[in-house]
């Protein structure tokens, strides 16, 4: 039963340790992409996405028809989803 456990912590523990490269995956493949300017530009810097180009906000506020909802809400949305899947074991 503790080997078990333990194996569960440690996948958890696996997991969670590639959600900020996931999820920065994740904001990239919904950033709009004219040029591949602003895909280009966003890095992940520890656990931090970093948008770094002058019109990521009116991106992020959906001035892009290619994402109406901008990135980090469907970011965070992603995330969650991810949470709860880690959390059941997937």
């Amino acid at each position: 039963m503790a080997n078990k456990l333990t194996q569960r912590i440690d996948n958890i523990k696996q997991s969670m340790e590639r959600l900020p490269q996931e999820a920065f995956q994740y904001f990239v493949s919904v950033t709009p992409r004219d040029k591949g300017n602003a895909r280009s530009k966003t890095r992940l810097r520890g656990t931090t996405i970093v948008a770094d180009y002058p019109y990521a906000q009116r991106l992020n506020n959906g001035w892009s028809d290619q994402a109406p909802d901008g990135m980090t809400k469907p970011t965070q949305d992603f995330i969650a989803r991810r949470l709860e899947q880690i959390a059941k074991g997937r």
